[in-house]
């Protein structure tokens, strides 16, 4: 009786050394993966005295299941455009009152009208399914002639150096009619 006892432990301990080994390979790979892109509406006028508005919104979702950390981006905004940006963001300089969470400050120089490199406040790092945002900036410009370009963005973080491109940049082109081309 003790024999049979004595195997049928062991044979459970087997069992249960099996069925660990089993769970293990069944643990999913590490798999760092950020996906970025835009939200935007348009409000756009072909009346060359009256200003368009593209108001928008840049988004970071992991979608792997390791955080990402120390998380920015790039807005770039194509040289000799008509276009001008803004947004709700803070210098490194600035109050650190205005440094609320939630906020973005802006790395690069104030000067430089094309790139504009943010990061997140109090957020380093991006956990598993979440999202974080810049939301609500503003791209202007007044149609004073024909006009073309590319809103581009750009996700950088530890995990991702090289940096990885928005899946939707916002394509913005439009022709200006001359009054007297109508009749053309």
């Amino acid at each position: 009786m003790e024999e049979k006892v004595a195997e049928l432990q062991h044979q459970t301990k087997s069992y249960l050394h099996e069925i660990k080994k089993l769970i293990d390979e069944l643990h999913e790979p590490v798999r760092v993966n950020i996906i970025s892109y835009f939200t935007y509406s348009l409000n756009i006028s072909h009346d060359p005295e009256q200003e368009s508005l593209c108001l928008g919104s840049y988004h970071l979702h992991n979608i792997g299941n390791q955080p990402i950390t120390n998380p920015y981006l790039c807005i770039k905004i194509p040289k000799d455009s008509p276009f001008s940006f803004s947004g709700k963001y803070v210098y490194e300089h600035f109050k650190q009152s205005l440094k609320g969470a939630g906020g973005w400050e802006r790395t690069n120089e104030k000067t430089n009208k094309e790139e504009f490199w943010l990061k997140p406040l109090g957020k380093p790092s991006i956990e598993p399914n979440e999202i974080i945002s810049f939301s609500n900036f503003q791209i202007k410009w007044s149609p004073k002639e024909t006009y073309a370009g590319s809103i581009t963005g750009f996700t950088f973080s530890d995990q991702v150096k090289d940096g990885l491109a928005a899946i939707n940049p916002i394509n913005l082109n439009g022709t200006v009619r001359i009054q007297g081309d109508e009749n053309e």
